[in-house]
């Protein structure tokens, strides 16, 4: 008998019904998948699509449930007039194009400074992602003891080298949202310089000794084989802080509130005050929907980006 018929014969009919013993097992395998599978509806597609409902509605949640109203795109329209909003969302763009790149590009030079030139990486590398652990909430009280315009250590230290008049820092509308984005290099360059060294270990050291044979100089050789050879860390790197960047909160919870007049404002903490202190869900909802684009987008990008280099 052909290997067909037998193949044919094992289908339809002939098929053997599953054991006692084999229902038990696939039973007890949904049931352990069952308890993944409830807690993801309940605590995720719920939750997306109650979002999505009130974002069409008005509702404060004083009034419980029953003081939802629904008031179709009204959230949405509402976003191109209110000020707050679009300033927030510029400054959330802003924050992240200033921040990502010179986190980046400091990672960049640390890491391959690091990788060749210090002896002592392990503690190093141990001290660099000590911010990228710590508390937020610590962090940002100890950066706004060093921004403080009278008595901060940067100031003094500003005034020490002869700068009369340096500035208010986080108590200035224009120097609020600057202060925010060196605190958020210094706080994201460990996990960048941790990938960074990573990826240098990867490169063939045959490279390195090809280049020194041909008289290639240090900064030739960074240019010509790091930067290439980091490629892709470099592009993850990008992707990754820019996503986190769109979301960023505490430092502005605990530093300026949004403040001086909005000028620091940023998505996510617009977003909390209309929810929580304005108590506005439907449009803090919208505004939620909002950043959620905002991040799609660009996380649809670094697919799409790395898709086309694979393929390359």
């Amino acid at each position: 008998m052909s290997k067909l018929s037998v193949s044919i014969g094992l289908t339809g009919k002939d098929r053997k019904k599953p054991t006692l013993l084999e229902r038990d097992e696939n039973f007890a395998g949904f049931a352990f998948l069952s308890l993944n599978l409830i807690g993801y509806v309940v605590f995720k597609l719920v939750p997306i699509f109650m979002a999505l409902v009130l974002s069409f509605s008005k509702w404060n949640f004083i009034s419980g449930i029953r003081g939802i109203r629904f008031i179709g795109l009204e959230n949405y329209w509402k976003l191109f007039s209110d000020p707050i909003f679009v300033t927030s969302f510029i400054n959330t763009i802003v924050y992240g194009i200033a921040m990502v790149p010179l986190s980046i590009f400091l990672a960049l030079i640390l890491g391959a400074v690091l990788d060749e030139y210090v002896f002592g990486k392990g503690i190093l590398r141990l001290a660099f992602y000590m911010p990228h652990i710590s508390s937020m909430v610590a962090v940002s009280m100890v950066w706004m003891i060093l921004y403080l315009p009278s008595y901060g250590p940067i100031n003094n230290f500003l005034r020490a080298i002869g700068i009369e008049n340096p500035p208010r820092w986080i108590s200035g509308s224009s120097t609020s949202l600057l202060s925010l984005i060196i605190m958020g290099v210094w706080q994201s360059l460990g996990y960048n310089i941790i990938i960074v060294l990573a990826g240098l270990q990867g490169i063939p050291r045959s490279l390195y000794e090809s280049a020194d044979i041909d008289g290639a100089s240090v900064v030739r050789k960074f240019f010509s084989i790091t930067i290439p050879s980091l490629s892709g860390t470099l592009f993850f790197l990008v992707m990754i802080s820019f996503i986190r960047s769109f979301q960023v909160f505490t430092p502005v919870q605990v530093m300026t509130q949004g403040g001086p007049g909005n000028s620091s404002s940023v998505l996510v903490y617009y977003i909390y005050r209309t929810a929580f202190l304005y108590n506005d869900i439907g449009y803090a909802t919208a505004l939620s929907w909002v950043l959620f684009l905002l991040v799609f987008v660009f996380t649809l990008a670094r697919n799409f980006i790395m898709a086309r280099t694979n393929q390359n």
